[in-house]
């Protein structure tokens, strides 16, 4: 098994970082704009579902780490 691709220590550590943290896998893999990017994005949609919620539950930027945790565990360089 490659040590660089899909699966690898790598990816999960940095799957595991953008669970938490939306980009923080990505800034791990070294990938600065994808990092600030997904980042953004899950500052926006916390925004908006506290917007429209009027309520803490982050479920914006819940949905939006798993996609982020997703594209940092499948990442080739």
């Amino acid at each position: 098994m490659s040590s660089t691709g899909q699966g690898s220590t790598g990816n999960v550590i940095a799957a595991i970082c953008s669970l938490f943290i939306p980009g923080l896998g990505q800034l791990v893999q070294g990938r600065l704009v994808s990092a600030l990017g997904w980042f953004l994005l899950a500052c926006i949609g916390f925004a908006i579902t506290w917007l429209l919620t009027l309520s803490l539950l982050p479920f914006g930027w819940f949905i939006v780490s798993v996609f982020s945790c997703l594209n940092a565990a499948v990442y080739r360089r």
